[in-house]
Formats: structure tokens, sequence, C-alpha cells
């Protein structure tokens, strides 16, 4: 199996035990020339939260799927002479952007990490037992009771990452993604001659076009989401693993080419991508989109660009020929782009 793909882990359910606060303690003062010295028994330690907290240089939930159980530490025991009982460490843990945390067991999303440095409690420590000393009154001037410490929270959590991007870019296996986003911005996805190079989504940070260096720079994120085929939103090739990922963007860019080898046509190709972003979600089909055909550089493209444009203004959707390897319409591609993503009253 590619190591890429085994590194790239989008989901995994994991058990989290926040910390049990500390018991409260029994104690009395046996000082010198104090025959009866009051309850002295101090607090238990409150025990420890279980954090997460959102981290932009982490891409996948790899690692916590093979920690199975997170557990914070628990309060300390209170102590003879007022002492109270250390706090348990809180147990922090960082989890990339985008990941969302649901209940196992009910399927409830409990949580939603979005920025970078976001902090969640998932699991709240116990509070500490109160000791002896809480507990004396003018009636009973020596008691021997105190609390024990509460039991820190549990939970069976599933987590779920998804990339959030500006922009989601689609496509079935060789149209040119991965190419297209190593041309656009500093992202390097592997780039070959077959099916589902790409294993992982891969963010590019792209610069608008007529914005750099003028004191008013501005980018936007693209995500090269893995190729799918006809099917993929019941489980075919690698698409159900990562249509979801799509449900972040807010435009959708469909790349198609021409490919006489595979016997396929560029008008069906984005026909067959609706449908399934519709059965997979019928809210993406509503999603501001753009399609271009790629790969403008192949003679064979260029030739078929002014008949294919005419099926497309059909449908009402102007196509735009790009091509990554040369440059071509690269540039008003990522404007149309930009505004789409920009409010109205933006002059773009």
């Amino acid at each position: 199996m590619d190591r890429a793909l085994v590194k790239f882990l989008d989901e995994c359910t994991i058990s989290v035990f926040a910390g049990d606060g500390g018991n409260g303690a029994v104690a009395f003062r046996r000082e010198k020339f104090v025959p009866r010295g009051g309850p002295s028994g101090g607090d238990g330690g409150r025990g420890g939260d279980v954090v997460f907290v959102g981290d932009a240089g982490m891409s996948t939930l790899y690692d916590l799927a093979h920690v199975h159980t997170l557990r914070a530490e628990r309060g300390e025991h209170g102590k003879g002479k007022d002492m109270y009982g250390r706090a348990g460490k809180d147990l922090v843990v960082r989890v990339p952007v985008g990941t969302q945390v649901y209940d196992a067991n009910t399927n409830e999303l409990l949580f939603d990490i979005t920025e970078p440095g976001q902090r969640i409690v998932v699991a709240k420590g116990g509070k500490g037992g109160r000791g002896n000393m809480h507990f004396a009154t003018p009636v009973d001037r020596a008691p021997r009771r105190a609390e024990p410490g509460e039991k820190g929270e549990s939970r069976e959590l599933r987590l779920e990452l998804k990339v959030l991007a500006d922009v989601g870019l689609l496509g079935f296996p060789n149209v040119g993604k991965s190419t297209f986003i190593r041309a656009v911005s500093r992202a390097r996805p592997k780039v070959a001659d077959y099916p589902f190079t790409t294993l992982t989504p891969h963010l590019g940070v792209v610069v608008v076009p007529g914005t750099e260096g003028h004191g008013d720079t501005r980018t936007m994120v693209i995500a090269d989401i893995p190729g799918l085929i006809p099917g993929a939103s019941e489980g075919a090739g690698l698409g159900i693993q990562f249509l979801k990922h799509v449900e972040r963007t807010r435009v959708l860019l469909h790349l198609i080419t021409l490919d006489p080898a595979e016997g396929r046509d560029p008008v069906a190709d984005y026909l067959a991508l609706r449908k399934e972003l519709e059965a997979f979600d019928p809210e993406l089909a509503s999603r501001p989109e753009i399609v271009a055909l790629s790969k403008a550089d192949l003679t064979e493209v260029r030739e078929a660009y002014p008949e294919l444009r005419k099926k497309m203004k059909r449908r009402k959707i102007d196509l735009h020929l790009v091509s990554a390897a040369t440059g071509e319409g690269v540039d008003e591609l990522l404007l149309a782009l930009y505004r789409a993503l920009s409010p109205p009253q933006e002059d773009w």
C-alpha cells in the first residue's frame, strides 16, 4: 500500500478520560501546646482536563489513530496541616485545524475546531473533594468526614478531519489537477500519468493575480481533492474517502479535459461529477462553480474547445480554457475564482 495513503488518516475513534479529583483529607492539628487542635484536612486537587488545540501545521489524524486512549492526570489527595492536593495536569493534544469531534455513541457533533490555536475542553476533570476543615461547626468542632473527589468526564469520541479551503478542485483522474495546483501555488503534490496519483488532499495558497506587492496582497486556498470516478458517492474508487472534504469549500472548480485514450467526453465527465456531488450531498450542487478545460497546450484539446464551449454555453456555463504547463488562461481563471469568493461590492 502506498505510504502516503497510510499516513493520511481523516477519521479515528479514541477514548478520553479526564482526571479524577483528589479526595479531601480528614486530619487534626497535633501541635505542641495545642492539645485540642481543630480539623486541618486539606482539599483534594482538581483533576486534569483533556484539551484539544487546533494546529495549522498538522494535516492528518495518523498519530491519534494509534493512541486509542487519552488520559489526563488525577488530582492529588488533600493532606493534613491544611495542605491542599496538587491539581492534575491537563492533557493538551494538538489536532489538525478542520477537525470535527463527535460523540462516538450518539454521532452528535460536539466541537468543530476551525482556527489555529483554538482550545476545546473535550473532557473536564473532576473537582477535588473538600477536607474536614470545611465541616467544622459550633456543634461539631472535630468533624471526621471529608468529601471524595469527583470522577473526571470520560467519553468515546470520533474525530473527523475535513480540510478547510476556499476552492475545491475537482476532476476525474488525469485531468491535470495536481499539475494545476503546482503551477499556481507552492503545494507540491506528486504528478504522474496514472489514475489516483493524488492520495491525499493538498492545500495550496494562491496569490490573486495583480495584488502581489501592492500592500494589499490577496490570497485564497485551493484544495486539490483526489480523483473521483463514477459511483464515488457509493464507495467506488477512493472518492468516498475524500468527497466529504468538499463540504468545507465555498466555490467548486471543475477541471475537465479531452482524453481519447480513455474514451471519455469532457461534458459527460462534468455531468458525472455533478451527479456524484448531488448523490453525496445535494447542498453541494448549489455551490458556486467554475468549469475549465485543461491541457490547452495539446492540439486536440485546443481544436475541441470551440465546440465544447458551445455545449457548455447551452447549460449556461462559461467554459474556461487553461494550460498549467504554459500558463495560458491561468490568471483569468484565478480572477474568476476570486470574484466568485468575494462579496459583490468588491471591485473585482
